[in-house]
């Protein structure tokens, strides 16, 4: 008959789908070297129900489920506390901007409670997805002086290490799901490495290698090698006790006269399956969304078209989500991308580039982000508008590897220069690093003609930029054109 009670306690929490956490296996051994690539780590299928066992075990706090995310956020606090007086310094810091804070909250609304499942799923502290609040205010957007990018703030290369896409057409830095999951191998590759959840703090902010350095000259010294020990940066030093503030404000908000937002213990939204390339506006209007929210969901797209080869899955608000593809069924027929990817087949410059995807210079610049006074390098990948006849989605290779190129656009000027004994038109063009037969055009003499002793060859010599904006309101002073751009000049008659 003892039996029984225990069984019935093992079915009750199987209802309600509550989840044990804890540290990361593993935990006290760490790597003495980085791999030379990274196998991103997916946690397999949804949450699992409690077993009888343990049930009996006692490892279950409350039979109830979490009334909403931050109860259920503080239940899987893990992390030894940090007693610091620069603690009481952020408290006071974070509690004395309520406007701040509430910003903030609201606007982690849409990302808490995914990372908290997959916080669950590793078995990791939950104090951890109070994290992006320290590193970017929860603003997927967000980009800090040094190029970090994204609400986990990562750097271009510690991006491409955890397999972040960075390309032209989208940077998955700002992807919800994505560095979510690379923020969660990294933290678990830094746990692994240090054992303690201080140190691996302290090293995604500051980097392992300063951190191994830091604790090997404090172990050389004799001295302690706990992260209130160490000699580090004044933004690694506040780093830990920042999140802790956090922590201790989510844990007791009435304590600081603080109100946090609800978040309901539900998803905030859906991941949806593409097929074709398609637009960002026909997303937003087929899912009944505005267009800026959708990309709040979705900030990893840099233009305005999706592609279904490199991201095939996007995010929607819960509710939008069936709206979406009820809609897009309805849709079967016509164009879903008014965009395409367009390889440039040789080196030239934005006009003749704009002429070619028959769209103007300005939108042309405008969608592919071109700087002034470029040139456009063979290979570049542009958005430019989809003509009717071209039906294909961009390729997988393209869609993952297309990039933009440029080159500073060449601008020279026409100058004279006096022949000397023995000139001929190749040593003219190799005395200035020119070709042969520019020499002879723009002399209008054959490319094997020699020059008489101190007779006027016209050569088109480089000027810097910032110089040709002053020859231009020169002429005359050894120039008889106006600069040109892109390359060679065309031929000019003699006076």
């Amino acid at each position: 008959m003892k039996l029984l009670p225990i069984a019935c306690l093992a079915v009750a929490l199987w209802l309600t789908g509550c989840a044990t956490t804890g540290t990361p296996q593993g935990g006290d051994t760490p790597t003495d070297s980085a791999p030379k690539s990274h196998t991103p780590q997916y946690p397999n299928g949804p949450l699992r129900p409690i077993t009888a066992a343990q049930a009996a075990s006692g490892e279950v706090a409350s039979l109830s489920a979490p009334a909403d995310l931050w109860d259920r956020i503080r239940r899987g606090f893990a992390m030894p506390d940090l007693q610091h007086e620069l603690v009481q310094d952020r408290e006071q810091w974070y509690a004395s901007r309520p406007d701040y804070i509430q910003r903030m909250t609201e606007r982690s609304s849409k990302y808490l409670f995914h990372i908290v499942e997959e916080l669950e799923r590793r078995g990791m502290p939950t104090e951890l997805a109070l994290l992006p609040y320290i590193e970017s205010a929860f603003n997927p957007q967000a980009v800090s002086s040094a190029k970090a990018a994204g609400m986990w703030q990562f750097m271009p290369a510690t991006g491409s290490y955890f397999e972040l896409k960075q390309n032209a057409f989208r940077d998955d830095r700002r992807d919800v799901l994505a560095s979510t999951r690379a923020a969660l191998d990294y933290l678990q590759k830094l746990y692994n490495m240090f054992g303690d959840w201080h140190l691996a703090l302290a090293a995604y902010n500051w980097g392992e290698g300063s951190v191994s350095r830091a604790i090997a000259r404090n172990q050389k010294l004799g001295l302690g090698t706990g992260y209130t020990d160490l000699s580090m940066p004044a933004e690694t030093r506040l780093y830990v006790p920042k999140l802790q503030a956090v922590k201790n404000i989510v844990a007791r908000p009435e304590a600081f006269r603080t109100e946090l937002p609800l978040i309901e213990n539900h998803p905030y939204f859906q991941t949806v399956e593409i097929q074709h390339d398609i637009d960002v506006a026909l997303v937003a209007a087929l899912a009944d969304v505005r267009e800026e929210d959708f990309r709040a969901l979705n900030p990893s797209f840099h233009k305005p078209v999706i592609l279904a080869a490199g991201t095939p899955r996007i995010l929607l608000p819960w509710d939008n989500a069936k709206v979406f593809q009820r809609n897009l069924e309805a849709r079967r027929e016509g164009q879903y991308a008014s965009w395409t990817v367009w390889s440039v087949p040789t080196t030239m410059t934005v006009a003749e580039a704009a002429q070619r995807a028959g769209m103007s210079e300005a939108d042309l610049r405008a969608v592919n982000n071109i700087p002034p006074r470029m040139l456009i390098k063979a290979g570049s990948a542009l958005m430019v508008p989809r003509s009717a006849a071209v039906r294909q989605d961009v390729s997988p290779h393209l869609a993952d590897n297309g990039q933009v190129a440029f080159a500073p656009e060449i601008v020279t000027r026409r100058t004279t220069v006096r022949a000397g004994k023995g000139d001929t038109v190749a040593s003219i063009a190799r005395r200035y690093k020119l070709a042969a037969s520019s020499v002879a055009d723009w002399n209008d003499v054959r490319a094997n003609a020699a020059f008489k002793v101190g007779q006027q060859v016209v050569v088109y010599l480089p000027v810097r930029p910032a110089s040709a904006r002053a020859a231009s309101g020169k002429a005359g002073q050894r120039t008889a054109a106006p600069a040109r751009k892109g390359g060679t000049p065309s031929k000019v008659k003699r006076r």
